[in-house]
């Protein structure tokens, strides 16, 4: 299983335009093959930014899913962005059992539920 998590920074007065956007490609992104989860998040501290959060099969779905019309519609966004966007990979991340035993010291900004 691979994760892939986008965090962007959008301008106050584009936020709307790049919350629609993101919100139309997951539900594509949703449906794609090998795509096992994909949703996205606003920041607790701070509104503007939000974050893409992804689960793939494995690398050749990702590897697919990254040339993607998809993934180019979302890069093609980050003219609506106050700062570079972040993308990151993680490789071998399973779900733990116990979700409240994570220590949320260390996720600043994230709500454990």
């Amino acid at each position: 299983m691979l994760k892939l998590i986008v965090r962007m920074k959008v301008l106050p007065e584009k936020l709307k335009e790049l919350t629609q956007t993101v919100a139309t490609l997951v539900k594509s992104i949703r449906i794609a093959n090998g795509c096992k989860s994909c949703d996205y998040f606003c920041s607790i501290e701070d509104e503007n930014e939000l974050c893409l959060f992804e689960e793939w099969e494995n690398h050749e779905v990702l590897d697919k899913h990254l040339q993607s019309e998809h993934f180019k519609v979302l890069l093609g966004a980050t003219n609506l962005l106050e700062a570079p966007h972040e993308v990151k990979v993680y490789h071998g991340i399973r779900p733990r059992a116990d979700a409240s035993a994570l220590p949320t010291d260390d996720l600043p900004g994230c709500l454990i539920i």
